[in-house]
């Protein structure tokens, strides 16, 4: 008792030493903000308010023109799409030595599934369910950023997405709210680590607020929701961002509650700031003030000061504050109040930066030529993205394959560096990453021979192929007939023992602008698997895409389907390793996958209606007369190279009361060959309320590793924090009465036990 005393005490000492030192900290960073902004004039203080892009990432139509003397005028806060230490010690050294109060900028990047070294996208990331691995991957892009003369990452990207069709759903965490939030404080915690010291960067949460519920899936289109649904399904990630000490957030480009989210008081103040307690600055996207024009706002004024008044602190490019706010100001259209608050929100953030004190501390010319792409980096990359893949079929055992014999490597996307890295890898450098090509060849050895065809190109639309190479060229339409590509690929088959067909997506048919209305596979592709399969050999499908695509033919017809998304630079490696056993996948997709796009949205957590379909006769029931209500592969779903077996659900107390704590416990057996690692999950559903539930919701989920013949006991606790929801009254709170507690691997297959909570 004695012991326990003591370290309590020690504790509460760190703690009050620690609130201390921060109170200390904070006092000394107001002090030397409210003395700077004291000889600043109001045009400098607009100026700071100013976000610019000499070039580099552009994710609009506008590229900043002037730039350089915009600085030495004091009217850039920060630059964005420029990296390497010697430009930013460049554009640096033209605020710090020639504008009149020598003010620093900030600089930032889209640094959003690794900087130089590419990890997984986000949604294959997610499939992992492994929050140290995530956050460690957001540790090491934080690193090669700031080695790259980076301070300010606009990441992590958290919108819920339940429609697929939306392009950027490749950018996030899927479907799920409580294991979105969960990724989204393990990536706040790895790019800000314990403070900013000149490896770590400020993260920049995104993009708030609902962005992910576009309607129809269409990027940039209107959001609307009810109140309920925001707070229970939608804006907790960004909470749990907050919670976890982000130091920026980017508002989104869409409407919410009819005002674009830029312009939105009660979502940027009233809630973020008031209710959330957010103390940090708030960066809209490109141009998205400029944007509300067109929202039907107003002209480029009004949109801008009701931009400002909402608690927007800093303009992405737009310069709408910078070429109206002094006239708003004069008209009386906002209060000097307002852009003072703006202003010492930026300068507090470069202060925390340390770019005050040293503002080339992330222009460090030795971490630059070291620290960037090095072996170790790539090694996670090849370690994460083996976690992050998804094994979705594998009849006949047919995976992991033998290193003998001859396997045919057939696909568009089977050696092509081009597309390895997927969306939004802005910095990546696509000649360093490692074909599928290469990677078996790396990892088969000597007595794999491995015979190699094209097959047929990711699509044969030369017009959808303009669209989709705007950035370069990802499809290549080759100058052979498809008819000739497909005679060269059956060819390969029939000498072959197995063959493994790489298709899927191009990088740039997911992510930003990238909304598609049919996400299945290109006909070329279709045409090309349909010839495969009628060689009689086994067929393994690796499907490389970024979102959850529409596959029912390929999952009745392919032997074995392996979900790799897009695996970054060492894609091909990771790939090889998963194919052959060296790691045994471990994945589950965390956006359920729709037999057809008339499915969407579909998600696992819906709720019923009056009149559920539960099976029989299908008339007068909500269910559809020509496809099934439930996905073909439902949230949380992933195979193993060996088998897992669950007992049923014991649970500690069946009447609790109160505040007690219940226990849910289940033992997992690995019943198969190989040792394999299982994500446990833990659903709970609210039979009875006073507003209607979803069927269940995640609550919990452990990822363990057993060896064959192993069991282990996974317990979960279990308290009213669980059981609580938003009724009406927007009241967050949880009503006495039955709960059914599920436990199984994946959102359909579970295990349950019923309890009666009592108040």
């Amino acid at each position: 008792m004695k012991k326990t005393i003591v370290i309590a005490c020690s504790v509460l000492s760190m703690t009050s030493v620690f609130a201390q030192t921060k109170t200390a900290s904070d006092a000394k960073m107001n002090s030397f903000v409210t003395n700077l902004m004291g000889k600043m004039t109001t045009e400098e203080k607009i100026g700071q308010l100013n976000l610019v892009t000499p070039g580099g990432t552009v994710t609009g139509s506008v590229v900043s023109s002037d730039v350089d003397n915009k600085i030495r005028k004091g009217q850039v806060g920060g630059l964005f799409g420029i990296t390497g230490p010697e430009k930013i010690r460049k554009a640096q050294e033209i605020a710090v030595n020639n504008s009149r109060l020598h003010i620093p900028l900030i600089f930032g990047l889209d640094v959003i599934h690794g900087h130089r070294t590419i990890f997984p996208i986000p949604l294959g990331l997610s499939a992992s369910w492994d929050m140290p691995m995530i956050e460690r991957s957001a540790q090491i892009a934080a690193s090669e950023a700031t080695a790259d003369g980076l301070s300010w990452v606009y990441s992590p990207m958290v919108d819920i997405a339940r429609d697929p069709r939306w392009g950027r759903i490749a950018e996030g965490s899927g479907e799920d709210v409580y294991l979105g939030s969960q990724i989204a404080k393990a990536m706040v915690r790895g790019y800000q680590g314990n403070g900013y010291d000149g490896r770590t960067v400020m993260a920049c949460v995104k993009h708030y607020a609902l962005y992910g519920a576009a309607e129809a899936g269409r990027d940039y289109n209107s959001t609307d929701m009810s109140r309920i649904k925001m707070f229970e399904y939608y804006l907790p990630p960004y909470k749990a961002a907050i919670d976890a000490g982000v130091g920026s957030v980017m508002s989104s480009f869409n409407d919410v509650d009819g005002v674009p989210a830029t312009a939105n008081k009660w979502l940027m103040t009233d809630l973020l700031r008031k209710q959330w307690g957010f103390k940090g600055f708030v960066v809209t996207d490109y141009t998205a003030i400029n944007e509300m024009i067109d929202h039907g706002i107003g002209d480029l004024q009004r949109v801008s000061a009701e931009a400002l008044k909402a608690g927007i602190d800093m303009d992405m490019v737009g310069e709408g504050f910078l070429s109206t706010t002094a006239k708003s100001l004069k008209e009386g259209k906002v209060t000097l109040q307002q852009i003072n608050d703006a202003c010492r929100r930026i300068l507090e953030a470069k202060y925390k930066l340390g770019l005050f004190e040293d503002p080339y501390r992330y222009c460090n010319e030795t971490r630059y030529a070291n620290e960037l792409l090095t072996v170790e980096n790539r090694k996670a990359a090849r370690e994460f993205a083996a976690r992050s893949m998804v094994l979705l079929k594998n009849s006949n055992n047919v995976l992991p394959l033998q290193k003998k014999g001859t396997i045919a490597l057939i696909g568009p996307l089977a050696d092509n560096q081009r597309n390895m890295l997927g969306t939004w890898a802005v910095s990546g450098d696509f000649d360093k990453g490692v074909t599928m090509l290469q990677g078996i060849k790396n990892v088969a050895g000597n007595d794999v021979k491995v015979v190699y065809a094209k097959g047929c190109n990711i699509s044969d639309d030369e017009e959808f192929a303009k669209k989709v190479n705007a950035f370069g060229v990802e499809i290549d339409i080759d100058k052979r007939s498809p008819q000739a590509m497909i005679d060269e690929a059956v060819s390969a088959a029939k000498q072959s023992d197995v063959v493994v067909a790489v298709l899927g997506e191009a990088a740039d048919m997911t992510g930003e602008s990238s909304s598609m209305s049919d996400i299945s596979l290109q006909p070329a592709q279709k045409r090309l698997l349909q010839a495969l399969k009628a060689t009689g050999k086994p067929v393994v499908l690796v499907l490389m895409s970024g979102r959850p695509m529409t596959i029912v033919e390929e999952d009745k017809n392919m032997d074995a389907i392996l979900e790799a998304w897009f695996p970054g630079t060492e894609a091909g490696n990771a790939v090889a390793d998963v194919l052959f056993g060296n790691y045994n996948p471990s994945g589950k997709i965390t956006a359920s996958f729709p037999r057809n796009v008339g499915q969407i949205p579909v998600f696992y957590n819906h709720k019923n209606t009056g009149r559920p379909y539960r099976g029989g006769a299908p008339k007068f029931r909500s269910n559809y007369l020509d496809v099934s209500n439930d996905p073909l592969y439902p949230f949380g779903y992933g195979l193993s190279y060996t088998t897992f077996s669950y007992g049923d659900v014991r649970i500690s107390k069946l009447n609790p009361k109160g505040n007690e704590v219940v226990t849910a416990t289940v033992s997992v057996s690995n019943t198969g060959k190989y040792a394999g690692e299982e994500v446990v999950q833990l659903y709970i559903t609210d039979p009875v309320a006073t507003v209607t539930r979803a069927v269940k919701d995640l609550k919990g989920f452990q990822k363990i590793s057993l060896q064959p013949g192993e069991t282990k006991e996974v317990t979960f606790k279990i308290t009213t924090e669980e059981l609580k929801f938003y009724n009406t009254d927007l009241k967050y709170d949880w009503e006495a009465g039955d709960f059914i507690i599920q436990v199984g691997g994946n959102s359909r297959d579970v295990k349950s036990a019923k309890v009666n909570w009592s108040k």
